[in-house]
């Protein structure tokens, strides 16, 4: 039998976790995402209905019934975001909520910072704190495209209540606004939010709440400063460009 080395404090190395993301946080993005997928689903055909969408929806019964589902999901992404609203003001008022998801001046000079860096003109990469320009730009783009969605789709739900106050041809206005605006919206999150949160990296905070030590320091370095207290250096900073999560 062999003696196998005896592990001590230099050989082993823990790594740190770092909240990323509430449980409530957690769920709201379920919510979110299975709310929008099944709205998508179901209106989908029904805006293409005479290319493709008769195939699926072939009788006034099947009509009906992906209607309800369309409304049943339409109420559910409501009450999320009507949570979402009502929580934000409390925090706010309760001065609990972080400033950190608004955008700032710096977050502009960060994205210029990213753009010499993808060209070549320099090596380095910007630090970000919590949220990186990409992470907020997502967030308000779908906050409002959300907004815009919900609005219209209520106006297309009651149009009868909406056009006793307002002029009718706000109406179709609205259901152009409704779809392309969710035809707009899903793919954004194809292509812009789905490849910086799965093919960039894999990036799993926001199911699991979150962040490893290594992915802090290398994406989130003033944050990662701000709560321990150790500066990031650029080695640590540029560690793992070989292998992303």
């Amino acid at each position: 039998m062999t003696n196998q080395p005896t592990p001590t404090s230099d050989s082993i190395k823990i790594e740190r976790n770092f909240v990323r993301f509430t449980l409530g946080q957690r769920w709201e993005h379920v919510v979110l995402l299975l709310s929008f997928l099944v709205l998508l689903l179901t209106g989908l055909p029904q805006k293409y209905f005479t290319q493709w969408g008769y195939r699926i929806l072939t009788t006034p019964e099947s009509v009906l019934l992906v209607r309800q589902i369309h409304h049943i999901a339409a109420i559910v992404l409501i009450l999320e975001v009507l949570y979402h609203l009502v929580l934000g003001i409390l925090l706010l008022v309760r001065r609990k909520l972080s400033a950190e998801i608004f955008p700032t001046w710096q977050d502009v000079r960060d994205a210029w910072q990213m753009v010499k860096y993808l060209l070549f003109l320099t090596r380095k990469k910007p630090a970000y704190g919590k949220y990186n320009f990409e992470q907020k730009f997502t967030y308000w783009f779908l906050f409002i495209a959300i907004g815009i969605m919900v609005v219209t789709g209520l106006i297309l739900w009651f149009p009868i209540v909406w056009t006793r106050f307002f002029p009718g041809g706000t109406v179709p206005a609205a259901h152009l606004t409704h779809s392309n605006e969710a035809i707009v919206a899903t793919i954004f999150v194809i292509i812009w939010h789905f490849y910086h949160v799965h093919l960039e990296r894999l990036n799993l905070s926001i199911f699991t709440g979150k962040l490893n030590e290594r992915d802090m320091q290398k994406y989130h370095a003033l944050e990662y400063q701000r709560l321990t207290g150790e500066k990031v250096n650029d080695n640590e900073q540029s560690r793992g460009e070989g292998g992303k999560q």
